[in-house]
């Protein structure tokens, strides 16, 4: 099995491409005005941290800490290398990044047509909201 490392973003511009590139059809459907250089600029105040497959930069997540606890910004998995479990690893780093931070809880926000809802409830996210595009969803971080 290829093991999955996490290190602090080096190159947020490829991590934007790699953002845009995986939701643009969402943000054509939603008219979503999106640009590379808007996401860099966007997530800049963000935590970014790159997912690496041996050693090659493969995905990305974003996290930013309040005191309601830890938000999953974003999870983009570069598409050649989805449904192969990094997602999963992803978020059990996340749940540690979490706990290492006192968080109680993680948050995030997903298009309602994505796949990764059913990646997010099987690893215990509930909805708790939804509007006319987004499932809110959260849980509890295991201490």
């Amino acid at each position: 099995m290829t093991v999955i490392t996490f290190r602090p973003a080096e190159d947020l511009a490829k991590a934007a491409e790699l953002t845009l590139t995986n939701m643009r059809s969402y943000y054509a459907q939603y008219s979503v005005e999106w640009d590379k250089a808007k996401i860099r600029d966007m997530t800049q105040q963000l935590l970014n941290w790159d997912i690496l497959m041996a050693g090659q930069v493969v995905g990305v997540m974003r996290l930013s800490f309040d005191s309601e606890g830890c938000y999953l910004r974003d999870l983009q998995v570069d598409q050649q290398f989805q449904n192969r479990g990094i997602g999963a690893l992803a978020l059990a780093e996340v749940e540690k990044l979490a706990r290492a931070s006192k968080a109680s809880q993680l948050r995030l926000r997903v298009f309602k047509n994505s796949p990764a809802v059913q990646l997010y409830q099987r690893h215990g996210f509930s909805i708790n909201d939804e509007d006319d595009r987004f499932y809110y969803m959260d849980r509890s971080v295991c201490l």
